[in-house]
C-alpha cells in the first residue's frame, strides 16, 4: 500500500499527470487510469434529448463503459452536432473500443492526453 500512497501523494501534488490511481482491494497493486480524448463523428448529427428521454441512452453508455472498466467524463459537442470530443479514463486505450462498439458510438480516434491547467501556475 506504500506505493499507492506515494503515487497518490505525487498525483495530488501535480507531479504525476495521470487521471486516477486506484487501489484494488487490499492488495499492494495500483491501477493507473490514464486520460484519453475520444473523437467521434455523427454524419446525421448526434441527437440525445436533454430531458428524461435522454437518460436511458446516457445510462446505457455508462453501463457499457463500466463493464470494460472505462469512465466517461465530459463530452464536447460541435455546434452542428456532427462531432464529439469526449474525455475518458481507462487503464489502456483498447478498453474504450469494446464499450464504444456496444453503444454503437464508434470512436474515430483515441488519443492519450494530459491536463494543462492554466490555474495551476502562479
Amino acid at each position: 500500500m506504500k506505493i499507492f500512497c506515494i503515487i497518490a501523494e505525487l498525483f495530488i501534488a501535480g507531479i504525476v499527470n495521470t487521471s486516477r490511481v486506484i487501489a484494488q482491494d487490499n492488495s499492494e497493486k495500483a491501477v493507473v487510469m490514464k486520460r484519453y480524448m475520444v473523437k467521434r463523428s455523427f454524419p446525421e448529427g448526434l441527437e440525445i434529448p436533454l430531458n428524461e428521454k435522454g437518460g436511458p441512452i446516457v445510462r446505457g453508455v455508462v453501463y457499457n463503459n463500466e463493464e470494460e472498466y472505462v469512465v466517461w467524463n465530459p463530452s464536447y459537442v460541435s455546434a452542428d452536432k456532427k462531432k464529439t470530443y469526449s474525455i475518458y479514463e481507462a487503464s489502456f486505450p483498447e478498453a474504450i473500443k469494446p464499450a464504444a462498439e456496444k453503444t454503437e458510438f464508434a470512436a474515430d480516434k483515441i488519443t492519450e492526453v494530459s491536463i494543462l491547467d492554466p490555474y495551476f501556475y502562479k
